[in-house]
């Protein structure tokens, strides 16, 4: 993992993970670096970083994958314990919306009434046939997707 980082010391995440400037990292293991937000949604919100240099979900292995999905877990026992949240979020912003171009997860202790907003679209007309459209296309997608 070393010679991986030092390929991509460009990169901010690649950084991060492996402490090459300043982080509060509350948990870390040979394949992810968990930190603390330096601008938390709330007290707590947890980053997790692989220290090998990926850029979206989907370029993951599985066994990044469930070292990330174990780490989240363990994280979001932590912060229940801690905060007594009323729930956790966990997130994972891609392309543009990944400010970092390395991927990392957002665990986030909630509370109720903190703002934290997921704004949902207003009902359509014709909403029927836009999901039977978009259930059709996804179906097909996935269908591809398993062949080659």
């Amino acid at each position: 993992m070393k010679q991986d980082y030092q390929k991509q010391s460009h990169c901010l995440g690649c950084r991060l993970a492996h402490a090459a400037q300043p982080v509060h990292i509350v948990y870390e293991n040979e394949w992810v670096t968990c930190l603390l937000d330096i601008e938390p949604f709330n007290e707590g919100h947890t980053l997790i970083l692989p220290k090998h240099h990926y850029e979206e979900w989907t370029d993951l292995d599985p066994l990044m994958m469930k070292h990330i999905t174990k780490a989240a877990s363990l994280l979001s026992e932590a912060l229940k314990n801690v905060y007594k949240p009323a729930g956790i979020t966990i997130c994972q912003n891609g392309g543009i919306f990944n400010e970092l171009a390395h991927f990392h997860m957002h665990v986030i202790p909630r509370f109720d009434g903190d703002g934290f907003t997921w704004s949902e679209p207003l009902q359509a007309h014709g909403a029927e046939t836009r999901l039977s459209n978009t259930r059709a296309l996804l179906i097909h997608a996935l269908k591809e997707a398993r062949y080659t």
